[in-house]
């Protein structure tokens, strides 16, 4: 389709970084195929979108809008009019920006401008990155175009023919860390012949998992082990303190790793949650996992997700229960184990879905003509 003006797109989510790092990169896949494309993030308020995105070089909007909680607060008797504030919002920035589809990658930020765009019968498509899919995803399905997943049986929540099975998308760069090793070393001041274990709890963080290292700290520094480990945002004072008496030479805490790629590089062994974004990116990653699935989450999709891989014998389960007492020591016992680990990593690899992001973005370009 021959067109007099660049192609416009608006991209939707947020809240953790299992919608925005998806989002942004398919973000960047549009701008590589379609220089001249412009591209608006639209976001929630106050949520760490709203500083990841511009880091990544987009604009971002951002809406009065949150999720609804499921106890009694005072920000669910706002609920309704954030909703209605958001909307009238959102449509706003359709008349404005007169995009040619909107994008949604879930969570709640995503809800009032996925309406607008559904209100004005714009072109609309939706990622669903999770085995089970979110509230948000569930109720704007219906109408959209298109629905990509990463999920076999995801016709228990959206219609059949507008599912398309692609992957979730992840950062290009930790498609090729084999180059990285030695800059990955260097960049987190660590030791290229001692072993390195990656603690990763997502973006705000997994108390469980912190909790668990804070145990098995004297273990890791007995065993000479070096550690990178990411508590996030809303753990991190307090791992830091209370790790604080221990002598921490071979041990990087950090709040937030924005260099990823080069703590995947750096890492023997990885600890984990279970989230869809996490999974897509540790199978391409190719590194041993041990993942410990949130057991706070709907139907316990994060245990479903990674009995996936162990059942493939392609990753090691540490339930949530049992993380304190065995999550380090299992870790430990891994990283001793060279003929175990390249089992883990070279079944894990089979599993990755390395074209996802491009397919995601065939499918949108096919949506607008």
């Amino acid at each position: 389709m021959t067109k007099n003006r660049p192609y416009r797109f608006i991209i939707s989510g947020g809240g953790t970084g299992g919608h925005i790092y998806p989002a942004l990169a398919v973000a960047n896949e549009i701008k590589a195929r379609e220089k001249d494309a412009e591209i608006l993030f639209v976001g929630a308020k106050g949520k760490m979108e709203m500083t990841k995105v511009p880091e990544a070089g987009y604009p971002i909007k951002g809406l009065w809008i949150s999720g609804l909680q499921r106890r009694v607060t005072i920000d669910n008797l706002y609920f309704p009019f954030k909703v209605i504030s958001s909307f009238l919002s959102a449509k706003k920035i359709l008349k404005s920006f007169k995009p040619d589809a909107v994008v949604g990658f879930g969570g709640y930020a995503s809800g009032p401008i996925m309406m607008a765009a559904n209100s004005k019968n714009l072109p609309a498509m939706i990622q669903e990155q999770n085995s089970y899919a979110g509230l948000t995803n569930k109720k704007l399905g219906t109408k959209a175009a298109k629905i990509c997943v990463a999920y076999d049986g995801m016709e228990r929540y959206f219609p059949k023919e507008k599912i398309k099975l692609t992957g979730n998308p992840v950062r290009s760069d930790i498609l090729s860390l084999a180059d990285k090793r030695i800059m990955a070393f260097e960049h987190f001041n660590l030791h290229p012949d001692k072993p390195c274990l990656l603690i990763l709890g997502g973006s705000l963080g997994a108390r469980t998992i912190n909790n668990s290292v804070i145990a098995g700290l004297p273990k890791v520094i007995h065993g000479g082990v070096q550690l990178i480990w990411q508590t996030g945002k809303l753990y991190y004072q307090e791992m830091k303190a209370s790790a604080n008496n221990l002598v921490l030479s071979n041990i990087r805490i950090l709040e937030f790793i924005k260099e990823i790629d080069l703590a995947y590089a750096a890492a023997d062994v990885v600890i984990s949650r279970a989230g869809a974004l996490s999974i897509s990116e540790l199978c391409l990653v190719g590194k041993p996992v041990i993942f410990v699935p949130s057991p706070n989450v709907a139907e316990d999709h994060q245990t479903k997700n990674a009995l996936a891989l162990t059942e493939k014998n392609a990753a090691v389960l540490v339930k949530d229960s049992d993380a304190v007492d065995s999550m380090i020591p299992k870790a430990l016992e891994l990283l001793q184990d060279e003929d175990r680990r390249k089992i883990l990593s070279d079944k894990i690899k089979t599993l990755g879905k390395p074209k996802a992001t491009e397919d995601i973005v065939n499918e949108l370009m096919e949506l607008v003509g």
